[in-house]
């Protein structure tokens, strides 16, 4: 079973909370804060792995979470950070996070790894917040999130050359014979489900790999059979081999199947139908019309496309094609096939925005992701954070939006649920 495109979703671990800590040694006395930080959290890495070959593990889990980091502690003792997650993915995956609808990475190098989502930073402990005015910090950061991803991981194979035609032209047979490649070969009248990728090794020229992408058939760009799920195959190819059936034996016209590939590859996609293409008459041991090689001749010369006459069974005319294609990708570069975002944050973005509002007229609310951030700080029991909290919504320009809009002393603040009078 191929299994080709799947969405999964990753959780990188949270910062551990920092820790809220005195020190207390016999002799020693008002021996300070001591609270250690937490440990970040695990970070998501995807990584290619050269002993899969399709996203078929994804099929039964569909769900990643990193370590979470641990708290800090007395001592100054830092929490240990939570360990990276690593997820094994086949060499040529594309990963798009579907919330933002980017492609983020294309993983298509042996050993690769991708951070794609970034564990929390631990949060600090009451260590860093004593000052010559604040000797007793009663408070810590508590760690942040770790992001979470939706992601759709896609496979598309890699290869120099693609073999595209209709069922049972002899595609599977060519690969059989030019390479290691073993598909299934039978006499099908529907096309096989399996894509076959095969090295080959020319007598004269450099090895290439070539991808037996099965049957094209009409529709195919719309989605009918499997069409979708093996014309995206073709587009790393960097060259076309368009196998077609001279001898006519499943009852079709060779030219009329020519156009009909290429109208299909056309629809799905202007880059790929503009491809090098080299047509390869296939069973010239079983031609009966001459007709109709003439007729394919003449629409090769008109369109200026190498055409070659070949038997795969008989292996007759094979090297020469495999000579031939190994030259020609000589002078066709490799080039990069997808737009990866190159800004892309493997941490989830952060609001800066803060929003305040007049409920009545002696009420005010404050909210917002700052604001959440400010609180995961503060320890509203203890006065010195609550003025180390109301130094921070100053600082950012709360305070004088809430007196642009009327706040006067006596008048309710209420801050993520967490309510205060206003004084001045």
């Amino acid at each position: 079973m191929v299994i080709d495109n799947v969405k999964i979703y990753v959780k990188a671990g949270d910062g551990g909370n920092g820790a809220i800590s005195f020190r207390r040694e016999k002799y020693i006395a008002n021996g300070g804060p001591d609270g250690g930080d937490g440990g970040r959290g695990g970070n998501v890495y995807l990584k290619v792995d050269s002993n899969t070959s399709t996203l078929l593990d994804f099929k039964y889990k569909k769900k990643f979470t990193a370590e979470n980091g641990k708290n800090g502690g007395a001592n100054r003792s830092f929490g240990k950070a939570g360990q990276d997650l690593y997820i094994s993915v086949p060499k040529g995956t594309i990963v798009r996070d579907i919330d933002k609808d980017v492609i983020v990475a294309d993983l298509s190098m042996d050993n690769q790894e991708f951070l794609i989502a970034k564990g929390g930073r631990g949060g600090r402990g009451n260590k860093h917040f004593d000052t010559p005015t604040r000797q007793v910090p009663n408070f810590a950061e508590q760690g942040s999130k770790g992001a979470e991803k939706n992601l759709e991981l896609e496979l598309k194979m890699l290869a120099d050359v693609g073999l595209v035609g209709f069922p049972n032209v002899g595609k599977s047979t060519i690969i059989s014979t030019v390479s290691s490649a073993k598909p299934k070969i039978a006499n099908y009248h529907f096309t096989t489900l399996d894509p076959a990728l095969g090295v080959v090794n020319p007598k004269n020229g450099k090895p290439f790999v070539m991808a037996d992408i099965p049957g094209i058939i009409e529709g195919a760009s719309e989605g009918v059979g499997l069409g979708l799920t093996f014309l995206k195959h073709i587009e790393r190819t960097r060259l076309i081999l368009h196998v077609i059936d001279i001898s006519g034996s499943e009852g079709r016209n060779p030219v009329d199947d020519f156009y009909a590939v290429n109208e299909e590859l056309k629809k799905y996609s202007e880059k790929l139908a503009s491809k090098k293409q080299i047509v390869v008459a296939n069973k010239m041991d079983s031609l009966s019309d001459e007709n109709m090689l003439k007729d394919l001749e003449k629409v090769c010369k008109d369109k200026k496309l190498k055409l070659f006459k070949i038997s795969a069974v008989t292996r007759n005319g094979l090297d020469e094609l495999v000579e031939y294609v190994s030259q020609e990708l000589e002078k066709i570069p490799k080039e990069d096939i997808v737009q990866i975002d190159e800004m892309y944050d493997s941490q989830d973005e952060l609001s800066q925005d803060w929003f305040v509002q007049k409920v009545s007229d002696d009420y005010y609310t404050v909210s917002g992701e700052p604001i959440e951030r400010l609180m995961s700080k503060v320890n509203i029991f203890d006065i010195e954070s609550r003025q180390y909290m109301q130094r921070i919504l100053k600082n950012i320009g709360v305070m004088d939006k809430l007196k642009e809009l009327g706040l006067k002393p006596g008048d309710v603040i209420d801050i993520l649920g967490y309510q205060m009078e206003y004084s001045e």
